[in-house]
């Protein structure tokens, strides 16, 4: 209803300015005939009658009558007084012979009438067309020692009745055509809209695998590909949402019914002491598990609202990355990893809170996915405009997909080894997230079975 309501509305609209064009040029050019071609007009006719008067003057010998019926039967309509006010007709009849009282006198006396270019202004053009004997001109002449007033005008109706019919036709052709092209022509631009308007409506019913048949390279082409675009990244997030879902209840589900069952064995009053500890162990390290999980999408959620509202200062990442390694320096050790760092000076400017979170997030996952007395070797350098941080790890490496996919939220590489590793699969969305939010850049390069490096490019700002 609505394309229907869009489609009158773009036709209708069309075919006013046509009409209001229309309008406005036969105004403009009454107006250029008015102001112009009317006086042009009257002084051609004016310099036919002289013609006719001068060659009845110069030739006594031929029949007056004669010659004027001539003239008369190829177009033009004359009227010829003499000095006793006797009157003539030569040509088709006037429509009205409605002469100014006294004009005959004047023009007999030696003065000339120029009633075509003095004919009152209309709205039509209608001293072209006007079949009235004061839309004409006269002037004075002698024929045989006799003086004769004459007064003339081209007969329209003779000389162009025949194309007044042939521009009838066309007239009324044109304007049919040109409704017609309108309409065709509206239904061409407002289909494709319609057909956007329907795919709409199927992706807010959740359909996103929509192909749209709109193939036109044009704006509402652009359109209709951006739309397909918008589609498939729709589709994309649902299919995120969806592993959101699932992932975020099996990573909830699971140490709940983990802390569940061993709940009820420590209920059990048979259980010995150590058995007891070795329960309450479990139950504590699931309750982290649950912590450390709400911890990761409560800054996932910080990091959302915190887009437009970071907190910026000056950051000194050196300081940064010499602190995450004193906090985790225990598990490097527990671990036997070698590590060695670069650190010189160097400072952005960025929220103090979540840079931290990057290198935290990059620092623990190359100790827990790396090898017994493996290596980690962190490089920091800067230029004029930005900083560069490279975390080299020689742990278990990822192949292509994972790569592609390792900065998913709750996407964890190697499923079977990802079990025997805590952690939540939101440490490197999150990193990515927080990158982008400082309009850096993060890439990766990793082997399988030979280690990852993380390169993170931040402006200085």
């Amino acid at each position: 209803m609505i394309m229907k309501s869009l489609y009158s509305k773009f036709a209708f609209i069309t075919i006013m300015i046509m009409v209001v064009s229309g309008i406005i040029s036969f105004f403009l050019s009454n107006a250029y005939y008015q102001i112009k071609l009317k006086q042009q007009n009257d002084e051609k006719i004016m310099n036919f009658a002289n013609e006719i008067a001068d060659f009845a003057s110069k030739h006594p010998l031929i029949s007056l009558q004669d010659y004027l019926d001539h003239i008369g039967a190829i177009g033009y309509q004359i009227l010829l007084v003499n000095n006793q006010g006797d009157q003539a007709y030569f040509g088709s009849s006037f429509r009205e012979k409605n002469l100014p009282k006294g004009i005959p006198e004047k023009v007999l006396n030696g003065g000339v009438y120029h009633g075509i270019r003095t004919f009152p202004h209309k709205t039509f053009v209608t001293g072209f067309f006007a079949n009235e004997l004061k839309n004409s001109v006269g002037i004075a002449f002698e024929y045989k020692s006799k003086k004769y007033a004459m007064f003339i005008r081209p007969d329209i109706k003779l000389m162009f009745n025949e194309m007044h019919i042939l521009f009838g036709w066309l007239l009324i052709i044109s304007i049919l055509l040109s409704i017609l092209f309108v309409l065709i022509g509206t239904k061409y631009l407002v289909n494709p809209i319609r057909k956007l308007n329907k795919a709409t409506r199927e992706i807010a019913e959740g359909n996103f695998s929509i192909k749209l048949d709109i193939d036109r390279r044009d704006e509402l082409g652009n359109l209709a590909i951006s739309f397909t675009r918008m589609s498939q990244k729709l589709a994309k997030v649902d299919t995120l949402r969806k592993e959101l879902m699932t992932n975020i209840s099996h990573d909830i589900q699971s140490p709940l019914a983990n802390i569940k069952g061993y709940l009820a064995l420590l209920e059990n009053s048979e259980k010995s002491d150590q058995e007891k500890q070795q329960y309450l162990r479990v139950v504590h390290s699931e309750v982290n598990r649950l912590s450390s999980l709400t911890k990761q999408l409560l800054l996932l959620s910080t990091i959302e609202s915190k887009k437009d509202l970071m907190e910026v200062s000056s950051v000194n990442i050196a300081e940064q990355l010499k602190a995450v390694i004193h906090q985790y320096e225990w598990s490097i050790l527990d671990k036997e990893i070698m590590l060695s760092y670069s650190l010189p000076g160097a400072a952005v400017k960025g929220d103090r809170a979540l840079l931290y979170s990057v290198w935290e997030n990059l620092l623990t996952n190359a100790i827990k996915y790396n090898q017994e007395n493996g290596t980690i070797d962190i490089r920091l350098s800067e230029s004029e405009l930005e900083v560069v941080i490279v975390i080299k790890d020689s742990g278990v490496g990822l192949n292509q997909q994972e790569i592609e996919r390792i900065f998913d939220r709750f996407y964890r590489a190697d499923a079977s080894r990802a079990r025997s590793v805590e952690g939540t699969g939101l440490g490197l969305s999150i990193v990515k997230s927080i990158v982008d939010m400082h309009q850096g850049k993060i890439d990766l390069t990793s082997e399988k079975g030979k280690g990852t490096t993380f390169t993170v490019i931040l402006p200085k700002l």
